[in-house]
């Protein structure tokens, strides 16, 4: 099995070396990761400027645009063949409810999964990781499960991974998104040269992280794996904007 592995951390991130490092036991890996940290690129594409492809002495590619950039540059280019499985990961942090809107992590996989290819996603949901064994391990569990179960169609899995040791995790759920609150203000400061600027504030709280959704699972020690999917039509809506459009 061929595994394209990308981040939005960049490819020096130790989330991304535990990824591939655990998937090498189910397939042929490759890296093709930012060239830095890309947090929150969301699904943008560089369309301005020329992309690089390089390779560090750890054999890992890295590309200086975002995550989507990486799988795109990837499939469309790099590879002489469609990957069999886009794993995205492991993020420094969990990517949950409204997350998923902002997340680069997300976004590399999603790219994958529009260019036809099985994706996932997957998170460690802490603030301060220093071990993504765990997290590797379940994206090596659900790679293995793929190798003996193929979807029929390209599917798109969120996943986020408590973080406590791989034995303590309680099992898996699949989940719904939650939602969380109004984000935090904007952090207003100013530079030695007297310029005013903002740092963009954290996110905000939960606020639907009922049973069922992925807030609720990795609260109880469960890995929470959201299926996605990027069909934005608010199809209840359309006969409601028809009726205002004909007034």
């Amino acid at each position: 099995m061929r595994i394209l592995v990308s981040n939005d951390d960049g490819y020096f991130a130790p989330g991304i070396a535990a990824l591939a490092a655990a998937l090498a036991e189910v397939g042929d890996v490759t890296v093709v990761a930012p060239e830095r940290d890309r947090s929150g690129a969301s699904n943008s594409l560089t369309l301005d400027r020329p992309l690089s492809l390089r390779r560090a002495a750890n054999g890992f590619h890295f590309v200086n645009g975002t995550p989507t950039d990486c799988v795109h540059l990837a499939v469309t280019g790099m590879l002489d063949h469609l990957p069999d499985m886009v794993v995205s990961g492991v993020n420094h942090g969990a990517n949950m409810g409204d997350d998923t809107v902002y997340s680069g992590t997300v976004a590399a996989a999603t790219e994958g999964y529009l260019l036809g290819v099985p994706s996932i996603a997957i998170s460690l949901v802490s603030k301060q990781a220093s071990d993504f064994s765990g997290a590797a391990r379940v994206a090596r569990d659900l790679a293995e499960r793929f190798l003996r179960e193929p979807f029929r169609q390209p599917v798109l899995l969120n996943v986020n991974v408590p973080d406590r040791p791989y034995e303590e995790l309680r099992g898996q759920k699949i989940t719904r998104l939650g939602k969380r609150h109004k984000a935090e203000p904007v952090i207003r400061s100013v530079t030695p040269r007297n310029e005013t600027v903002y740092w963009v504030g954290a996110a905000g709280q939960a606020a639907d992280a009922g049973e069922g959704t992925d807030f609720h699972a990795v609260a109880e020690g469960f890995v929470s794996i959201t299926p996605l999917q990027i069909d934005l039509t608010h199809y209840n809506l359309m006969p409601g904007v028809s009726e205002w459009l004909a007034r």
